[in-house]
């Protein structure tokens, strides 16, 4: 990357104004103004020109897309915590740096996975979609029957920042915190959390109350939550997840639910996003979100910014704070 001239950052999404306005002072800058998503051809081109690619997680960065990548495109910076969408493989070998924005999105995240639980088990969607519709006859003992979260189960799948932000939130709705992670937590953070850890993700699965997935999506997670662990659960429960769509088998979801072998289930990802599988969009025992868990205002803006203090980092010949992969050479 040239030291002199200010770096060529190509940017394949609508940031928040005051995001684009400081890239435009400090690097050449083309934004998506439209903020139409960029097609495998478009993202092809970007790559051949681009010192610097800013993708979001919409953008799947694959190894096509790499092949075809000018010699001067050393850096991704990457819009978001996850990379699943670009192939780090490809990446490393055409010595490409990838960051991410970790941390900034743990709090909006898992504000929305309580939330998610509340409206799920509170049937908060359901009762707002019958007032719409002005059919609510009124107050009635038997009506809007939900479910009581307080003294109840919560099983955390992935205990990161994001989930034990969540464990946090839940303690003081009354719910007693389990978890299963790669690695068991500190014990410190254990106490604080009160937290009971599972090394067996099938024993937790059977005895929770409420699951939520805040795992990232990798090749080990892909269908974590299969149809064998799903059927592990009790038909009270409820599933959440507000991480990646790929690690609940979806159809093995949509048919429980359905069938009533399970309470219900509360979504922010999907797996094949943005489509939605029609069957799981007709049943009333669902909260649909579009992938809102991080949309604060707020969350965009320090996302944002750790971005330009990584691409700038590295403009400078300094290693950015955020690296997920750092180049070969």
């Amino acid at each position: 990357m040239p030291s002199k001239d200010k770096p060529l950052v190509i940017v394949t999404r609508k940031l928040p104004d005051v995001i684009e306005t400081r890239m435009m002072e400090l690097f050449q800058t083309r934004l998506n103004v439209e903020d139409k998503p960029m097609n495998s051809a478009q993202l092809a081109e970007a790559v051949k020109t681009a010192h610097v690619l800013v993708p979001t997680v919409t953008d799947r960065i694959d190894g096509k897309i790499l092949a075809q990548a000018g010699p001067q495109l050393r850096l991704i910076a990457s819009f978001g915590t996850g990379v699943d969408h670009i192939d780090l493989d490809s990446a490393r070998q055409r010595g490409i740096t990838v960051t991410n924005t970790p941390g900034v999105l743990t709090e909006d995240t898992a504000d929305m996975t309580m939330a998610l639980i509340l409206a799920t088990a509170r049937r908060l969607a359901e009762g707002e979609r019958l007032v719409r519709a002005d059919k609510w006859g009124g107050w009635a003992p038997t009506a809007m029957l939900g479910r009581r979260i307080w003294g109840k189960r919560l099983g955390i799948i992935g205990m990161g920042r994001i989930g034990q932000a969540l464990a946090r939130r839940a303690r003081g709705f009354g719910l007693a915190i389990h978890y299963h992670n790669r690695k068991r937590l500190h014990p410190e953070i254990e106490r604080e959390l009160e937290a009971t850890y599972w090394e067996s993700l099938d024993q937790m699965l059977a005895r929770m109350d409420v699951v939520s997935v805040n795992c990232p999506h990798t090749p080990a997670t892909y269908h974590l939550l299969s149809a064998r662990r799903l059927k592990l659960l009790q038909p009270s429960a409820i599933v959440v997840n507000t991480a990646r769509g790929e690690v609940v088998d979806e159809n093995a979801l949509t048919r429980m639910l359905r069938n009533r072998e399970l309470a219900g289930a509360g979504l922010d990802v999907f797996e094949h996003e943005p489509a939605i599988n029609p069957k799981l969009r007709e049943l009333d025992n669902v909260v649909l979100l579009p992938h809102m868990g991080s949309a604060t205002i707020e969350g965009r803006i320090d996302m944002g910014e750790k971005v330009i203090i990584n691409i700038k980092t590295f403009a400078d010949g300094h290693k950015p704070p955020d690296r997920v992969l750092a180049a070969m050479f």
